[in-house]
């Protein structure tokens, strides 16, 4: 299970990645990581060492500590969250058509899309 920590930070990155308008694959590049990285990194299911948030900041035109920014004593509570262990499951399907037909299935049972682009 991820720390929650791991998690926030993985959060405000995406979240500043997509603010500045930039893709998995544009950080990646910078970092000469594959955009799988990003995505591990983004959901928490892999730590973002000290020297590669260093280099994200920088990437992100961003202070480090906003990769800190607004977690509290609750949120470094460890809990169980299944959503977040469906993440990590879904991220760890190695088979796109697999991974596809699953999201499909979870979309037709909460009545929610996720939002895709063509690869």
């Amino acid at each position: 299970m991820s720390h929650p920590v791991d998690v926030h930070v993985g959060k405000r990155l995406k979240q500043i990645r997509t603010l500045r308008r930039m893709s998995q694959t544009d950080v990646a590049k910078k970092l000469s990581l594959s955009f799988q990285q990003i995505q591990k990194y983004e959901i928490g299911s892999n730590r973002v060492a000290a020297s590669r948030l260093f280099e994200l900041s920088r990437i992100l035109d961003v202070p480090t500590s906003y990769f800190f920014e607004g977690i509290d004593e609750a949120d470094v509570s460890v809990h169980n969250d299944s959503g977040l262990d469906i993440v990590n499951a879904l991220a760890a399907i190695e088979d796109d058509k697999i991974k596809s037909r699953i999201v499909t299935f979870i979309e037709d049972v909460s009545g929610l899309t996720v939002a895709r682009r063509a690869s």
